[in-house]
């Protein structure tokens, strides 16, 4: 007898970690086309540095979000490849003018666009593939598409600035670093899964459970990057591991860490990250860096991160119950539980 829809779904999702590609990977087909298709440009550098940056793949997980929330809500258009697109677009843009902000060398296991073309280049280039997005949403042509994107850009720049006050603080709450994910990593998390149910003209409270979805599943993504940070080597983070403490950026296991640390252990911490922030590395600090790795390590508090990024994931599960079940829905609910355990 063949399996019902619900056990379907489990059994593609239990054979490998591309199976979270299945449900999409057709309808991915078409958002890639849309993506090459608007990379064109007769200013040469654009079309080579935009097929340098989408060609470094990655999982699409954002762009995927789209699709799978439009098709939980049986849509039916085309549309949400068209938005799946600018989700993609305004990541990617994020990510090249992060990487110049950070002076970051390598994503995604390659150089990044800033180390080969210089900031200037990937500052721009971020700036056109910003406005080929908004461009895009007015071809979509619906209002409150253009409401939810534009907020959420607006939003995520925000939270650039917030990280960016935060870089060399030590006294950094577990508040505020939550508001500052919320922010920066989440809130197109939330844009992508919304979105998909606004194309699909779903109602207020279904739309509002896809937001949930998408914020707690974003935060809980870039609390296991946190933690990833200090345990995952450098070829499975795709990037070099340590890379936000040698930024200067005190994320969630250090915050922790710092709760139960002395005084003068929270001054040698501030001295680093105040140098590491400023560029100003050295013999010493290199060690001082690989000290405070051991002692984040040691204090339980990535243990602690997990713990809350699980939290997250559960919320993230809570918020659909109430969606239709099927395919998607396991869909949705097998990316939330996959993030807990991702290695990229």
């Amino acid at each position: 007898m063949a399996p019902r829809v619900g056990q379907k779904a489990r059994l593609l999702f239990s054979m490998s970690a591309t199976s979270i590609d299945a449900l999409t990977d057709l309808q991915m087909q078409g958002v890639n086309q849309k993506i090459e298709s608007a990379l064109r440009s007769d200013v040469a550098l654009i079309s080579q540095m935009g097929a340098y940056i989408i060609g470094a793949g990655g999982k699409r997980l954002r762009p995927r979000l789209v699709l799978i929330s439009a098709l939980a809500h049986d849509y039916k258009g085309k549309h949400h490849q068209n938005v799946a697109a600018i989700i993609e677009f305004i990541h990617t843009a994020t990510l090249l003018h992060d990487d110049v902000v950070d002076s970051s060398a390598m994503r995604r296991g390659q150089d990044t666009a800033n180390a080969v073309w210089g900031n200037e280049a990937a500052v721009l280039v971020g700036d056109f593939l910003y406005s080929r997005a908004f461009e895009m949403m007015v071809e979509v042509g619906k209002m409150r598409v253009m409401e939810i994107l534009s907020a959420a850009t607006n939003t995520i720049a925000a939270g650039e600035v917030m990280q960016l006050l935060n870089i060399g603080e030590v006294d950094v709450s577990v508040e505020r670093y939550l508001e500052v994910i919320g922010a920066k990593t989440a809130k197109l998390f939330e844009a992508a899964t919304q979105l998909g149910a606004v194309l699909a003209s779903a109602n207020a409270e279904e739309e509002q459970a896809m937001a949930l979805y998408g914020s707690h599943l974003g935060i809980a993504f870039q609390l296991i990057d946190d933690a990833l940070d200090y345990t995952a080597d450098s070829g499975e983070l795709g990037k070099n591991a340590g890379d936000d403490l040698a930024e200067g950026k005190p994320t969630l296991p250090l915050i922790y860490a710092m709760q139960d640390s002395d005084e003068q252990t929270r001054s040698m911490v501030r001295n680093v990250l105040a140098e590491s922030a400023e560029g100003r590395q050295s013999g010493s600090n290199a060690k001082q860096l690989q000290v405070i790795v051991g002692l984040v390590k040691g204090s339980g508090s990535i243990e602690r991160t997990y713990k809350m990024a699980q939290q997250h994931v559960d919320a993230a599960i809570e918020s659909i119950q109430s969606l239709t079940p099927g395919i998607y829905k396991d869909g949705l609910i097998n990316i939330a539980e996959q993030s807990m355990a991702r290695r990229f």
